[in-house]
């Protein structure tokens, strides 16, 4: 369903894009061949909106298997791709096909588990929130009311995090520790430290 609005006036707002991913939105609205501005640049075959269930199904989970994030497919000989995933029960499954393209849609039909969709909000913000984007302007660009959301909801903790406040840390105390070889006669004699 289209809406002519978003949930809330945080919403509206205009969300900075790289240009190579400009450049590949606009090869694919002019592959489109319609001049009309609104066309949809990802539709169905016939220009209508993508249904969640088919996009699901026929694009995020054969790139999730693709990409090695839902199961596996191994090219193990001549026509022969083998299809690895798990199930429920976290019990590994097999079997062989003559084509990638079968490969991957099997694995994509029957793997359990993988990344959703929206999961891809959440990456963002924890990205820019790490790469130190003020949260600001994260608030901002993920179009929520409260900064409050962004942080609670949408960002989560890096797997290195503790490397990284040790980094933040140790560059800030080294600008207040004395230098090697400074002693405290060597700042007595400058003037450095008679106010203490």
């Amino acid at each position: 369903m289209l809406r002519p609005y978003p949930k809330s006036r945080a919403g509206v707002r205009t969300v900075p894009l790289p240009s190579f991913l400009v450049d590949a939105l606009r090869q694919l609205h002019a592959a489109a061949d319609n001049p009309d501005p609104r066309t949809l640049v990802f539709r169905d075959r016939v220009g209508r909106p993508l249904r969640r269930s088919n996009f699901r199904r026929r694009v995020w989970l054969p790139s999730l298997v693709r990409a090695g994030l839902l199961g596996q497919v191994v090219d193990v000989g001549p026509h022969r791709y083998r299809a690895l995933w798990p199930d429920r029960e976290g019990v590994e499954w097999s079997a062989e096909f003559t084509t990638e393209r079968e490969a991957v849609a099997y694995v994509a039909a029957k793997a359990v588990g993988g990344m959703r969709f929206h999961d891809l909000r959440h990456a963002y913000a924890t990205w820019l929130v790490t790469d130190g984007v003020p949260i600001n302007l994260v608030q901002r660009v993920m179009g929520h009311e409260q900064a409050s959301t962004t942080l609670n909801r949408y960002t989560h903790t890096p797997d290195d995090y503790a490397a990284r406040v040790l980094a933040a840390f140790n560059a800030s105390a080294a600008s207040l520790l004395p230098l090697v070889g400074d002693t405290p006669s060597d700042r007595a004699a400058d003037g450095i430290g008679d106010e203490l």
